[in-house]
């Protein structure tokens, strides 16, 4: 049997960290100009995910 592929987008954007996952603020990529430097700022960063979104994470990442 072949093996299980890793969902290539979610390796992208998700990192395995000791207690779960850790993703990356959206709204951050283009069109920057008209947001405010507050706005900005407080998407800078990292954050762990949800702990009802973390079997979502595992079964795209097939931990």
């Amino acid at each position: 049997m072949a093996k299980l592929k890793v969902h290539s987008g979610a390796a992208k954007r998700f990192k395995k960290t000791g207690s779960g996952y850790k993703r990356k603020s959206a709204h951050k990529s283009h069109i920057l100009t008209k947001m405010t430097t507050k706005r900005k700022r407080q998407l800078r960063g990292t954050s762990a995910v949800h702990p009802s979104d973390q079997i979502l994470v595992d079964r795209l990442l097939r931990n």
